[in-house]
């Protein structure tokens, strides 16, 4: 059966993480590599297990995050479908069964806000994992006076952390934000459709979304 780790550790999938973050970094996007996709399978997959779901629905989520971002070795555009392709043919070769597949690449191909729809757990999860990973260690332009207002925002957030509530009816997007960088109306200037597809993941899961920046309720 296929599993998390052994994808992980197969050179076929490292070599195109490291090439789709290749891409992204000659086009001055924040780091998408091996500690972003890592900590998104960390997320979706804690988020489900916490909540009760089987174990090889939470093994789902955690190999589509591990993949969810490959697509961008082919275009920034719509790098969720082409992402959700090259996985099927990953996949299928490797011997995964119609079922496990469909699952992963209904969550690839629906993460991103341009067109991502949170069609089940695995794809709700994997959109709320990768939309909390927002933080300072993410930028690569070390320098402070040629930032634009996305490499401002990441770097301001000091601390991101998506917590469930102790009655499991709520999720929270706890942000530590130094507004000597950002202000908070940056943050929603390009992140207000990311909360919302935020919102309506978790309501797929059951869930209140809640984003609290410096303590401070905001949603």
């Amino acid at each position: 059966m296929i599993t998390y780790d052994s994808l992980r550790r197969n050179d076929e999938v490292k070599t195109y993480i490291q090439r789709a973050d290749s891409a992204l970094c000659a086009l001055g996007y924040t780091e998408h590599c091996f500690a972003h996709v890592g900590r998104v399978s960390r997320v979706a997959g804690d988020l489900l297990l916490s909540l009760g779901h089987a174990e090889r629905t939470v093994e789902l989520a955690r190999i589509a995050g591990l993949l969810h971002d490959i697509g961008n070795v082919v275009n920034r555009v719509d790098h969720s479908q082409s992402g959700a392709l090259m996985a099927f043919r990953l996949l299928d070769r490797l011997g995964m069964s119609a079922e496990d597949i469909c699952t992963v690449i209904t969550a690839i191909g629906n993460h991103d806000e341009g067109t991502g729809v949170p069609i089940d757990e695995v794809s709700a999860a994997l959109i709320l994992a990768d939309k909390s990973d927002v933080r300072r260690s993410r930028v690569r332009n070390s320098d402070l006076t040629t930032f634009d207002i996305h490499d401002r925002v990441n770097y301001s957030v000091t601390n991101s952390e998506l917590k469930l509530s102790e009655d499991k009816r709520e999720l929270c997007l706890a942000l530590t934000v130094d507004t000597q960088y950002s202000s908070i109306m940056d943050y929603f200037e390009i992140f207000l459709e990311r909360m919302n597809l935020c919102r309506r993941a978790a309501e797929k899961l059951g869930l209140r979304f809640r984003l609290v920046i410096n303590e401070q309720f905001i949603l």
